[in-house]
């Protein structure tokens, strides 16, 4: 399974490349509600968050509300890289150039997170709780 974020036509790229670098093709590939395309690409089942179908059992609907559910809470965390860490705009050049700032939008989130767990730590150090 591979949850993928793209179009029609970058998903059948996408899942060729993903292809090549697994010893197993993939049979399912978790799409948002944006994605218009095909059911099938390259032999794998497109799940999209929608209405369960009259068909499907208890447990078929649980599995692909979990899957769209995973699938869903990568969004938020997109988003603020892009508008927080100012992913949305490259000006370093090239495909290593994206990855560069990939990497560092990456890194600024983690160093956030770090830098709010350890507020905590300082307040408590500066009103004599704990020793340093």
């Amino acid at each position: 399974m591979i949850k993928i974020f793209m179009t029609q036509k970058t998903l059948t790229i996408a899942i060729s490349h993903a292809n090549s670098n697994r010893n197993k093709p993939i049979k399912q590939a978790v799409c948002d509600r944006g994605y218009v395309g095909a059911k099938v690409v390259l032999g794998a089942n497109i799940i999209l968050p929608k209405k369960a179908l009259k068909r499907d059992n208890r447990y078929q609907r649980d599995k692909k509300r979990k899957l769209c559910k995973r699938r869903a809470a990568i969004e938020p965390i997109i988003r603020h890289l892009k508008s927080d860490f100012r992913l949305s705009r490259n000006l370093l050049k090239g495909q290593v150039g994206d990855e560069i700032n990939v990497f560092n939008g990456c890194l600024c989130l983690e160093f956030e997170k770090m830098a709010g767990n350890s507020h905590y730590f300082f307040v408590l150090a500066k009103t004599g709780f704990i020793f340093l």
